[in-house]
């Protein structure tokens, strides 16, 4: 029996343009999860890619509770997350990216990042993209072909990569290919989530009861190498992981 697999889309291994990203949520794990994209992008560029052309979306602005857990300084302290972040990027890697500070309002883009910590807003990204994703007359530069959620508790995380509709797969004697990965709102009923309040942390040491301290950077790792994956070789036989960090153990979801 041949093991399944997925093949990247094709144009995102050799497109015109720089490949869309929108990260929403520029917090513990989409500070990091820009990081790790900015790594990724100036690696592809290097290696004849045009990179990518990311987007960050984030309305909070940085507070002392942020700092230690989160990629930011006491400098930061007042300024939007999504711009300072951006603007570090911008100024590290020599890139153009964009900085929204301001909620996400389902804007289109080649791969979505969810770095969130309520559940509407995932369903709202599920109920924009998924029965749209080959909506008629949408350029190939906002067309939505993935999506990466990072979800996570104190102590355990999960990292799940979809598909917004089917992803054309090439004939293959070797393996399997499955064109369509299943996104979050799709492998779980997240209307049955009994979300727990979300509001901001007064203090480090509450926001580390919330979230340990390596549990967001270890997530955005594990993510951030799934998606290298995806460029660097054009498939990948994982479509996220579930981690625990009390137990340091991680279980992939096999596609």
């Amino acid at each position: 029996m041949k093991p399944n697999i997925h093949f990247t889309d094709a144009y995102l291994l050799n497109p015109t343009h720089p490949v869309t990203v929108n990260l929403i949520g520029c917090g513990g794990t989409g500070s990091q999860a820009l990081t790790a994209l900015s790594r990724i992008s100036h690696t592809l560029i290097a290696l004849g890619h045009p990179g990518f052309h990311v987007t960050c979306y984030d309305p909070d602005t940085v507070t002392e509770a942020n700092l230690g857990r989160q990629l930011f300084s006491v400098s930061d302290t007042g300024i939007n997350k999504a711009v300072i972040l951006t603007s570090r990027i911008n100024r590290f890697f020599s890139t153009g990216w964009e900085a929204v500070p301001d909620e996400y309002r389902c804007e289109p883009a080649n791969i979505i990042i969810t770095c969130v910590d309520n559940v509407q807003s995932r369903i709202q990204v599920a109920e924009t993209f998924l029965s749209g994703a080959d909506k008629p007359g949408r350029s190939i530069f906002e067309k939505p072909l993935y999506w990466l959620d990072f979800g996570n508790t104190q102590q355990t995380g999960q990292v799940i990569l979809g598909t917004f509709g089917e992803i054309q797969q090439p004939a293959s004697k070797k393996y399997s290919p499955v064109g369509k990965l299943p996104c979050i709102t799709e492998r779980f009923d997240l209307t049955r989530v009994d979300e727990k309040d979300s509001s901001p942390s007064c203090s480090l040491a509450e926001a580390i009861r919330q979230q340990d301290l390596f549990i967001n950077s270890t997530l955005a790792n594990i993510g951030s190498s799934l998606l290298w994956k995806l460029f660097r070789e054009g498939k990948t036989n994982h479509a996220g992981a579930f981690l625990n960090m009390d137990t340091l153990k991680m279980n992939p979801i096999l596609i």
